[in-house]
């Protein structure tokens, strides 16, 4: 399937959707919404990015396009923030943007409950593979390993339960016999690269209400979660 292009399907005239994005490494979802940003195909305006690490790409990124970016890598002493400071300081940081979503895109730390709970905003996480199967790190391996057929990627509502928050939106693709981690891996990016600025998208419009979705999935769900929306993308 052809890449899936963005259409403005939106009113010049409605206010652009205040996004924050918090990273933890070469930043290229959030280079996607750079670009649909700077090209008006989103009707988005990303007012600050904050990392977790001092040489993540994304910080150059975020830069580039002149975006405020909050560095909560180290304290001052030089030891490695821990998760306690790291949250106290983006709290504040967070609250001082006042974002209207709050995306967390390759963000490698685990947020606590009282952290979510108090954000400023809802709060999204994009995630390797099909939830709620292979929560966590090694996405693609796991998947190789296990034989599955299909696998992909997930946006869903960021809980303290580790990638366990209701998902909105996904995409897959078929699982090539020949593919490795490696090559999984960048697959599932290019579907990440499509399946993030239309969910956007349908927040921004108000298809996708966060104020109004359960941070919880279906208990009576065998494999899946109920979603609100499905929106599948084929790759």
């Amino acid at each position: 399937m052809s890449e899936v292009p963005l259409e403005r399907h939106y009113k010049e005239s409605m206010p652009p959707l205040r996004i924050a994005v918090l990273v933890s490494g070469s930043g290229s979802n959030l280079q996607v919404l750079i670009d649909a940003m700077q090209t008006n195909e989103l009707p988005i305006e990303i007012i600050g990015v904050i990392s977790n690490r001092e040489d993540a790409y994304a910080i150059k990124r975020a830069q580039l396009a002149d975006i405020p970016v909050t560095v909560l890598s180290h304290t001052d002493s030089g030891k490695r923030m821990g998760i306690k400071t790291f949250q106290a300081h983006a709290s504040a940081q967070l609250r001082a943007w006042q974002p209207d979503l709050i995306i967390l895109a390759g963000f490698m730390r685990v947020l606590s409950t009282d952290f979510i709970d108090n954000a400023p905003a809802p709060m999204i996480n994009l995630h390797p593979s099909l939830l709620p199967v292979y929560k966590g790190l090694d996405t693609h391996q796991r998947a190789l390993q296990a034989g599955e057929r299909w696998h992909g990627c997930s946006i869903h509502v960021v809980t303290a339960e580790l990638d366990a928050g209701i998902v909105l939106t996904q995409a897959l693709l078929e699982v090539r016999s020949n593919d490795s981690a490696e090559t999984l891996q960048a697959r599932v990016q290019k579907l990440e690269h499509q399946l993030l600025p239309w969910t956007v998208l349908l927040i921004a419009k108000g298809i996708l209400n966060l104020q109004t979705v359960s941070a919880q999935p279906n208990d009576d769900s065998n494999y899946l979660p109920a979603l609100p929306l499905k929106l599948w993308l084929n790759y």
